[in-house]
């Protein structure tokens, strides 16, 4: 059963690359065709929340048809995105740690802490590093940073 095995991205992906597989999806797996597939769920999930206005974390005035609703869209979103990383040669859960990492050194703990502007910025005013840490094009950390 799905709920007593430990899930992991990994677990999913294997997962995913066999059911592609077993019905012979493999050729309509390019990493587009899975993007586009991913924006579409990105939308039908969007669609759950479109007209509901601001909801109290944990949806407390939801049904539970409502909440597996809201799982099984989430599913998809996710599921696409394992399977896009897969056929991009990406580990996804490797991606998300470095990311996560520059990230913390972005957005450094007491600058940023509780604040939040309504937009994202590229880097926080008081931090020091960050015209030495940013690739200049795409506003990230760059690796150097990383190894700092």
């Amino acid at each position: 059963m799905a709920g007593e095995e430990e899930v992991t991205l990994e677990s999913l992906r294997k997962k995913m690359a066999d059911f592609a597989r077993e019905r012979d999806w493999e050729p309509f797996h390019s990493p587009r065709n899975l993007l586009l597939a991913l924006v579409g769920e990105v939308g039908e999930l969007s669609e759950i929340f479109q007209w509901k206005g601001e909801v109290p974390k944990g949806l407390p005035d939801w049904g539970e048809e409502e909440k597996q609703h809201l799982g099984e869209e989430l599913s998809d979103v996710l599921l696409y995105l394992v399977r896009l990383s897969d056929m991009c040669g990406v580990d996804l859960g490797k991606a998300a740690l470095r990311k996560l990492e520059l990230n913390a050194l972005k957005y450094p703990v007491q600058p940023c802490k509780g604040s939040s502007s309504g937009k994202k910025r590229t880097h926080h005013p008081t931090s020091a590093s960050n015209s030495s840490a940013e690739d200049p094009n795409s506003g990230e950390a760059s690796e150097e940073a990383l190894k700092r």
